[in-house]
């Protein structure tokens, strides 16, 4: 069995993973014009994109697991970095290039959720300021609370003085 299996699951994952960012893209715009039913349908989208991500990836660690089990290489988990140093010639450039791909969409990806996180922690800030703005606390209902009641001197108004 050759690595070509292996190889192609880390293709399907990056594009997956491209396309990923591609929703996350547009879910920035989406919080930056603040389009709450935008948002909810990328969403929708992007755990779909997850569940398939999690597809291919399983069926790239049982590819990885028979061609190791096909080469006579111990049957454990094998990552893309110890494959690549097992493998040589045309197979261990092409594994190198799929990973490294991946590994950039990865990156690009981690950014811009990065960004969405600000965005949103911004954005509930903002609503809880709005909140607190719009609720008053407690202690300015009362104008002054209990301090004023407990003072030695009486405090009379206009209306009610001594004639």
């Amino acid at each position: 069995m050759t690595i070509d299996p292996v190889i192609n699951h880390m293709k399907q994952l990056q594009q997956l993973h491209e396309s990923l960012l591609s929703l996350s893209k547009r879910k920035t715009e989406a919080l930056k014009t603040n389009d709450v039913t935008g948002i909810q349908q990328l969403l929708i989208q992007e755990k779909k994109h997850v569940q398939a991500i999690e597809k291919i990836e399983k069926q790239r660690e049982h590819s990885v697991t028979q061609w190791a089990s096909e080469k006579g290489i111990p049957p454990r988990e094998r990552t893309v970095s110890e494959l690549i140093e097992i493998l040589n010639g045309e197979e261990k450039e092409r594994l190198q290039n799929a990973y490294e791909a991946l590994i950039l969409v990865l990156a690009d990806l981690k950014q811009q959720e990065k960004l969405n996180t600000e965005l949103t922690q911004q954005s509930l800030q903002f609503i809880n300021m709005s909140l607190d703005l719009l609720q008053p606390s407690i202690q300015s209902v009362n104008y002054g609370g209990k301090e004023a009641n407990n003072g030695s001197t009486v405090k009379r108004s206009i209306f009610d003085s001594k004639a």
